[in-house]
């Protein structure tokens, strides 16, 4: 059976049941039509046949109502020129010079071009400045630093070298019989994906300062690199006045810049997320099915071994390590770092020049 005829055949049945029975009323309740629509039917067929009984209900296509071209590429115009402006206040602009449309022929506009969003806007400006060359004029240059700033608040940050971005994460492992809970207290460069991890029986900010302390802050030492930045969410063990919370006033005396994610946006801090995930379906589902740990030092021991392996054996596909392992991209990064520390330049200069000396 047909499309059609699975439309027309019930219609068609509808108005020989009232013909042979006399009664519309009767005929509309065993088929289950309303009499509105028989009278509708008997009507469309008198005049068009069955074709007449296929179009019923079937909307005409609207078309998009299009404003003048001109108006629109006006919108566009002052879009980019303004894309910190909302649909009314670009409507005003451009009644000043003349053209008449409204906020929401505004935002139809903006919604054909896919523009209806601020950060929409800004991406499209970025992307058509680098297409064409454009050079930012002032407005512009606020709304991109605004957009910035936000996504700096926010946790949105662009990893530029190992020690630019530390992800620092609470995760719950379970409860070990004699131990009680066990909670892990996760650190990733967000550069190179370098991962460490140290177990406790309690999250509190004392924890959680003591994991920069003792594992985070000396592996960078040991490098001769800082750590710049630290992104954690808003957990009461990271967050806090400074004079009364261990982990905010760490952060304070080594000078490490303290960034949170958005509140209820577990996504802003994903790389710590995304760990948690890898490192239970391969870690700890594994090994609490080959063994019975009575202690957290004998699990502590095992998960730094699958920690080395993970940093130094396994190749990662993040960003900037192209398939190699997250130490390989950690040491040959690592000179990005430092060449960014104020004074490398000079220090390595004065090293040259003492070698050159001694020559």
């Amino acid at each position: 059976m047909t499309m059609h005829q699975k439309i027309v055949k019930p219609k068609i049945g509808l108005l020989e049941l009232g013909r042979q029975l006399g009664n519309v009323a009767e005929a509309c309740r065993i088929m289950g039509y309303s009499r509105d629509s028989y009278y509708r039917f008997l009507k469309q067929y008198q005049m068009n046949g069955e074709e007449g009984l296929r179009e019923i209900g079937k909307s005409k296509p609207n078309p998009k109502n299009r404003v003048e071209p001109e108006i629109e590429e006006a919108v566009l115009r002052k879009t980019f020129e303004y894309p910190a402006y909302g649909q009314v206040r670009i409507s005003n602009e451009l009644k000043k010079e003349g053209l008449f449309i409204s906020p929401g022929g505004v935002r139809c506009v903006w919604l054909r071009h896919d523009l209806e969003v601020f950060q929409k806007r800004l991406k499209a400006l970025e992307a058509k400045a680098a297409q064409e060359g454009l050079v930012y004029t002032e407005t512009q240059l606020i709304a991109l630093e605004k957009k910035r700033e936000d996504e700096r608040d926010h946790g949105e940050i662009e990893s530029e070298h190992p020690g630019y971005l530390g992800a620092q994460d609470t995760f719950y492992v379970g409860t070990l019989k004699g131990v009680g809970r066990v909670y892990q207290q996760t650190f990733i460069d967000t550069y190179c994906k370098y991962a460490d991890a140290k177990l406790y029986t309690n999250k509190t900010p004392i924890t959680a300062a003591d994991m920069l302390n003792d594992r985070v802050l000396p592996f960078y030492n040991s490098h001769e690199i800082p750590l710049l930045r630290v992104l954690t969410d808003r957990g009461t063990e990271f967050c806090g006045v400074i004079e009364h919370h261990p982990y905010e006033l760490l952060l304070e005396l080594e000078d490490v810049e303290h960034t949170k994610t958005k509140a209820r946006h577990p996504q802003t801090n994903g790389i710590c997320e995304r760990f948690h995930k890898t490192i239970l379906n391969e870690f700890y589902r594994i090994v609490f099915r080959k063994k019975v740990y009575d202690s957290l030092e004998s699990l502590q021991a095992d998960l730094d071994a699958w920690l080395e392996e993970y940093n130094e054996r396994r190749p990662h596909t993040g960003r900037w390590c192209f398939g190699k392992t997250p130490m390989e991209t950690f040491k040959e990064s690592i000179h990005i770092a430092k060449e960014k520390m104020i004074g490398y330049e000079e220090q390595v200069s004065d090293d040259v020049s003492a070698v050159s000396g001694r020559h």
